[in-house]
């Protein structure tokens, strides 16, 4: 299983799709690169602001975005019949991003978002136990490949562990038990309610606490990062959700994994941080299987 071949089926693949599927694509990739734009801009203001604090600027964007809906379209777009569930997800969200941004304030942004492909691998394992889908010894195989690619970057009991990453490990295990959530959602619930709940239910959470880590930006600097981190955040979040109205997540999955070559270079750029070769090869590793995983899902969906 080299990383050309499952490329070369994937390539495959994609050239089978419709027109609008590869717009969703595109989309998506847009999406990738303004989350790690956010992902950047939220490292440069844990050194200024708590991570609490960050996390709650980055939501307020799309908390925003779901007032002016709610003013347009009304509280029609909050009809569920899964209140509990969709509460959960929010919960979920907004846990997801807080220990994501306080592992970054310490971790490489390359290094954490490599760490955070793991979650993928947690979606199919929750999948088969939560949702009892289907899964094959090859597709466990790369799962367990893909855990151990993940210990490679992490290096637990070494000089250069950093125990800030299991909370990368933490992330993307809240961002798995979000996504199962979606599913049983999406069988009855519209995307735009889903997303409703989840933005108000995150920002809620975290401003429960906002007031005893608070600190009044200073000067039109921090105002102006501020904004754009809530502003990317949200348009990051418009984008990838047309994208999965255009495109499935199965053939959306691999693109996911541009965030690390964005966030290797805002890194770079910004901080100086660049991956060492643990990492690069842990990543690479994770890439293949993490495809590889995809590309098996897409295959059983088309058998159905």
């Amino acid at each position: 299983m080299t990383g050309r071949y499952i490329m070369l089926i994937f390539t495959s693949k994609i050239r089978k799709l419709p027109q609008k599927s590869f717009m969703g694509i595109l989309y998506f990739a847009a999406g990738m690169f303004l989350f790690a734009a956010v992902d950047t801009m939220a490292k440069v203001l844990t050194e200024s602001f708590h991570p609490l604090q960050v996390a709650w600027s980055r939501q307020l964007g799309l908390f925003m975005g779901i007032v002016v809906l709610l003013v347009i379209k009304g509280t029609v777009i909050l009809q569920t019949d899964h209140f509990y569930l969709q509460v959960l997800r929010g919960c979920l969200a907004a846990a997801s991003a807080l220990m994501f941004i306080f592992a970054i304030s310490v971790v490489p942004i390359a290094d954490a978002v490599a760490v955070s492909f793991v979650a993928p691998f947690f979606v199919t394992i929750l999948g088969a136990l939560v949702l009892r889908e289907s899964v094959g010894v090859r597709r466990w195989t790369a799962i367990a490949i893909g855990f151990i690619a993940c210990l490679i970057i992490i290096r637990p009991g070494f000089s250069s562990f950093q125990p800030a990453v299991l909370l990368v490990v933490i992330a993307a295990l809240a961002y798995a038990f979000r996504q199962i959530v979606s599913r049983i959602l999406s069988s009855s619930d519209l995307t735009i309610t889903t997303v409703a709940y989840t933005g108000l239910t995150a920002s809620f959470l975290l401003s429960i606490p906002l007031p005893l880590v608070w600190r009044t930006p200073v000067g039109s600097n921090e105002f102006i990062l501020i904004g754009a981190l809530a502003t990317l955040a949200a348009l990051a979040e418009i984008l990838v959700i047309k994208a999965l109205e255009l495109t499935q997540t199965v053939v959306l999955a691999p693109i996911h994994y541009t965030l690390l070559i964005w966030g290797t270079a805002y890194g770079w750029m910004v901080f100086g941080q660049f991956p060492d070769q643990w990492t690069w090869f842990g990543s690479a590793i994770i890439f293949a299987t993490g495809i590889y995983v995809a590309l098996r899902e897409w295959s059983k969906k088309n058998q159905r």
